[in-house]
């Protein structure tokens, strides 16, 4: 994968300077800064309405901070056609009338411009895609008819397709079962080896330290962020998810109850 032309190379992938931004009159996140590196993996951890969806959507362009700047490789988000963005599934309409390798073939619509039909270059670009996800015998399937694994598999299609180098991934994994999980954390290895750096949102603390390079612990501010020895002690947590925090006597686990959520959404 070769960089996108506006890319400044000695700049990071990701760099959040400063950010703060308001949800419905409230503070949602807080001075956030941070960078990443490319080809990293990080989990964002944190209590419901800690700001994840909010800080995806900034970095995606999506939304646009009260205070601070979001550049990629050196420039704002708008600027990039190389963020890809999946959302929640709960925010997608699945009885919506497409198949799986026209919402593959969407990640192109940045390079085919304004009323241009796709060529054949961008169609070997959705079934290569559909491929390394091994979703190509669904791909016209209706998506609704998927299973919640493929779902996200076709997204991640979808960012293939797009030549994705920045990926935003919202509680991907929740709602799977174990081997939908591993698939998708198997097919983050395979985006890690083209050089994407990906973020996803996960409420899975022990997957979080099992499968990411660097761990985010928000809740509206960062907490801790670095590996997972250093972000997931018993003070940090305790901070983060105050009342909704326990730990589990003779365990590393830890429980967490995530039942309020006063972003507006389940971020």
């Amino acid at each position: 994968m070769y960089p996108h032309s506006n890319h400044q190379t000695d700049k990071p992938i990701l760099d959040a300077r400063a950010v703060s931004a308001r949800y419905d009159g409230r503070v949602a996140l807080e001075n956030i800064t941070f960078h990443l590196h490319v080809g990293e993996r990080i989990a964002v951890v944190g209590p419901n309405g800690a700001g994840k969806s909010t800080l995806f959507k900034i970095v995606a362009g999506v939304l646009q901070p009260d205070a601070g700047e979001v550049t990629v490789s050196g420039s704002r988000p708008a600027a990039h056609s190389c963020i890809a963005y999946v959302p929640q599934r709960s925010q997608v309409d699945w009885n919506f009338p497409v198949n799986v390798a026209d919402v593959v073939m969407m990640g192109r619509s940045a390079k085919l411009g304004p009323f241009n039909f796709p060529k054949k270059r961008d169609w070997d670009f959705v079934a290569r895609a559909l491929e390394t996800v091994e979703l190509a015998n669904l791909s016209k399937r209706q998506i609704g008819q998927l299973s919640g694994g493929q779902q996200q598999r076709m997204f991640i299609a979808r960012a293939l397709a797009q030549e994705a180098e920045l990926m935003l991934m919202d509680e991907p994994l929740t709602g799977l079962d174990t081997p939908a999980q591993e698939s998708l954390l198997d097919l983050l290895d395979t985006l890690r080896e083209q050089r994407v750096t990906v973020m996803v949102a996960t409420h899975d603390l022990e997957q979080a330290a099992k499968h990411f390079d660097r761990i985010m612990l928000l809740n509206k501010k960062i907490v801790a962020f670095g590996n997972s020895e250093s972000v997931l002690h018993a003070d940090n947590l305790l901070s983060a998810y105050g009342g909704r925090f326990r730990t589990v006597e003779g365990n590393s686990l830890v429980a967490v109850d995530d039942s309020c959520c006063d972003e507006g959404e389940h971020d």
